[in-house]
């Protein structure tokens, strides 16, 4: 079963319209200097999914993407200890899902997201990946 995960962005610097505009070649996740955003990074699998987060003003869900490209040196760098995958738009949240919705729903009080909300590259589970979907559609 693929495993679902979140990728925060700043949507002044890389947004969903960006990720969407790339199309099925989908684009680097490049930029992450931190070992265990880097780590979550190295345990992807091609085809799993993930919420492209839009941090800063909006900080809200606003769509789902697919990896796309193994883990692989990122090309923003030449240190080799940072690694990124590719990620694909699949497709844009019905709805947005702020995270004010987020920290209020009892059911996500234990998400990454919730609890460190720093991370850019973090994983989400089944049960998370659920709700904020059923939150996206309510």
């Amino acid at each position: 079963m693929a495993a679902h995960w979140l990728f925060k962005s700043e949507p002044s610097v890389w947004s969903w319209t960006d990720q969407v505009a790339k199309g099925d070649q989908g684009e680097e996740w490049d930029g992450v200097r931190n070992y265990q955003a880097r780590n979550f990074m190295r345990a992807m699998a091609v085809g799993d999914l993930g919420f492209f987060y839009h941090s800063q003003d909006q900080k809200a869900v606003v769509g789902i993407v697919e990896v796309c490209a193994l883990a692989h040196p990122d090309s923003s760098t030449d240190d080799p200890r940072w690694d990124c995958v590719d990620i694909r738009a699949k497709t844009a949240l019905s709805r947005p899902v702020t995270l004010a919705q987020i920290k209020a729903n009892p059911e996500l009080v234990d998400m990454a997201l919730v609890k460190s909300p720093r991370l850019s590259v973090q994983p989400v589970t089944p049960e998370e990946w659920a709700e904020v979907l059923r939150m996206a559609e309510a």
